[in-house]
Order: C-alpha cells, then sequence, then structure tokens
C-alpha cells in the first residue's frame, strides 16, 4: 500500500524549543523550508490555523510558488470565512499550485479559542455545521449552474463561481477523536486525521471512522492520517539522550501550564493523549508520551524515538495498521526536515517498494 507524508510549514526560525520574539513573516525562510519539503519528498504541508496567526492561505500560496511536489493543506475554521469564499479561495489555490490544494476542516476543540473570533457554538454546532460547510464546498466546486441553499448555519441564493479546482473537487481532510467528529469525518472526508496513539487505540478510532462511513451509505471510506514527532539519532542510545533534551527544554518553556490558563484541556484528542501519557511513557515500538504531557497535548505532541531504521518499522506498524498518511514533523523545524527526508522516508518507501516487489 502507498503512503504520502505531510509535514506542517513554518514562516520563520522560531521552534518549540528556541522561541523567538519573532512572530512575524520571514519570506526568505519560508521559502526556502519550503524547497527543503519538497526536496525531502513531502507529498503535503499543513498551513496550520489559530486565532492569533498569519492566515494559512496567503502563506499557501507562497509555499505553492516555491514548489513543484509538496501540496497545501490548508487549516480551515468555518466560523473564520463563508463557505462560498471558501471554496473560492481554494479553488484560486489549487490553480496557482498547479492542481495540489488540500483542505483540513477544523471544527474547534477549545472554546476560549472559538470565542475569540465570535464563534459561540457548543462542539455538536461546530462538527454540525462542518458538516454543512463541506457539502456547500463540494457543490460550489461541482456546479455548473447557480444554486440557492437555505440550511441551519449558512443561507444564500443564486450563486455559481467561476473558478473551479483543476480536477474538479479538493481532498478535504477532517479530524478529530469524538464521536462527533467520527460521524462527520467518517460521512465526509476523503481524509480523516488522528494524533498518535498506540496500535490498539488507533486501530479502535479507525473502526470508528468507517463505521461511521458505512452508517453513511459509502462505497469507499477515509483514507487515515496519523501524527507523529519523531525524534532520531544515529545510535538507540543517542536518540534518548536527544529526546530527554528535547522533553527538558520543552518542560521549560512552559506549555502545559500555557494550557492550564487557556481554559484547560477540552479537546477530546488531547485528552486522550494525557490518558495515554499517565498510563505510561512508552508504548508499542517506540512511541514515547513524556512530550504530550510537557506540552498538555496542545496539537500534535507524541514522539516515535530511535534510530532512522526504529522510527520507520514504527512508522510502517501504522502503515500496515491501515494509515495511508503518515504526518512526522520534529522540533528543530527545518534540520528535522531535512533529516526526515534523508534518513526515514527512504526506509519506508523502500520497504514498501520490496514489498509490492515480493507480492
Amino acid at each position: 500500500m502507498p503512503v504520502e507524508f505531510i509535514s506542517a510549514s513554518y514562516v520563520n526560525d522560531s521552534t518549540e524549543l528556541n522561541p523567538t520574539s519573532s512572530t512575524g513573516i520571514d519570506p526568505k525562510f519560508l521559502a526556502r523550508y519550503a524547497r527543503t519539503l519538497d526536496e525531502a519528498g513531502f507529498d503535503y504541508t499543513l498551513l496550520p490555523y489559530g486565532s492569533s496567526g498569519w492566515d494559512p492561505f496567503g502563506v499557501a500560496a507562497a509555499v505553492s510558488q516555491h514548489t513543484e511536489r509538496v501540496r497545501p493543506l490548508v487549516a480551515l475554521r468555518p466560523n473564520t470565512m463563508y463557505p462560498t469564499v471558501a471554496a473560492k479561495a481554494l479553488a484560486t489555490l489549487d490553480q496557482l499550485s498547479s492542481g495540489r490544494a488540500a483542505v483540513h476542516i477544523i471544527s474547534g476543540g477549545n472554546t476560549a479559542e472559538q470565542a475569540r473570533e465570535g464563534d459561540r457554538l457548543d462542539k455538536a454546532g461546530r462538527y454540525e455545521r462542518s458538516a454543512e460547510y463541506v457539502d456547500i464546498l463540494r457543490k460550489v466546486w461541482s456546479s455548473a449552474e447557480p444554486f440557492d441553499h437555505s440550511g441551519k448555519y449558512y443561507s444564500f441564493e443564486n450563486f455559481q463561481s467561476a473558478i473551479r479546482p483543476l480536477a474538479g473537487t479538493i481532498p478535504v481532510s477532517v479530524g478529530g477523536s469524538s464521536p462527533d467528529a467520527y460521524r462527520v469525518g467518517g460521512a465526509l472526508g476523503d481524509i480523516f486525521g488522528l494524533w498518535g496513539e498506540p496500535l490498539a487505540e488507533t486501530k479502535e478510532q479507525m473502526d470508528a471512522v468507517f463505521e461511521q462511513a458505512r452508517l453513511a451509505g459509502r462505497t469507499d471510506r477515509p483514507r487515515i492520517w496519523v501524527t507523529f514527532r519523531p525524534i532520531i539519532a544515529p545510535t538507540e542510545e543517542l536518540a534518548w539522550e536527544k529526546a530527554h533534551r528535547v522533553l527538558s527544554r520543552l518542560e521549560g518553556n512552559g506549555a502545559a501550564a500555557a494550557v492550564r490558563a487557556d481554559g484547560g484541556v477540552q479537546n477530546v484528542g488531547s485528552q486522550r493523549l494525557l490518558d495515554i501519557a499517565a498510563r505510561g511513557e512508552l508504548h508499542d515500538r517506540a512511541l514515547w508520551t513524556p512530550t504530550a504531557t510537557a506540552t498538555g497535548a496542545r496539537g500534535a505532541s507524541t514522539a516515535l524515538v530511535g534510530t532512522p531504521e526504529t522510527v520507520a518499522a514504527a512508522i510502517l506498524d501504522y502503515v500496515d495498521l491501515g494509515a495511508e498518511l503518515i504526518s512526522i514533523r520534529g522540533y528543530d523545524n527545518i534540520n528535522d526536515a531535512i533529516d526526515y527526508g534523508r534518513y526515514v522516508l527512504p526506509l519506508v518507501r523502500q520497504e514498501l517498494e520490496s514489498r509490492e516487489r515480493a507480492a
């Protein structure tokens, strides 16, 4: 089975281990980082969204002009952009990137963060809105005639877009770890994103998503995306020494305290990671959880620790489970991306190619 790799984009040289005061965009760094992902062999790069951060659409357009392979994956909160406007913006990005655009729908896991931009729906409502939003996106991309829409969250008349995705549609990713997320993502997602949990728990979540796809009457099912923060070194001993240096720096940055000050852990996925971390530090072949505890599990935060061979084998465990996309990003952003491209991605791809030849 083929596997695709996802990274994340960064706009300056600030990292979680060495945060700087800079919050602005460094165009030269952004161009260098984007080219690094292309050269490393990544297939997608996530353009994340935060209420105080840069606009992912603008950065995605810039990334598309410095790359030939990597697909900009725009994180989009439905409360921030009307769906007809988003559909046109994504189609524009798709044409600028020669058909490489993708979108990740974020329903919202933190009530305080959503309220910063005026969103006061409860969680169930946010997922219900996301479902209506995705339906509208796809209808805008596919409709050859003007159409009306009258739904619970959106209503408009006689709309038609003159700009379309080059392939007729754009891949839509949905993520989460709650029943609402499984239901909406299972029914509507081309891709479903999960954070890095142990194999048994990941299998349970995949089964829940696939069951919702079946209940929705789908004859296909979403491709599963799993996210990790690999920490690699030439030997196991050096990798674990590096892992503990990373952990010490993360603990010193006080990220977990910041999460508590921001209303605590509300996201179900974050709660799951913290519960798993409380059960033990090391799971399966190489999944290490103290990094989740140190950061309050804000976002993807579990690590894979070991030599490139160990980490590649751990990734293949998830591929064997059914994951088709693997997101990996490190703590030393650009240097880790280079190392993954040199030492991890080739091992995974070579093993899969070898299996295919043998079959």
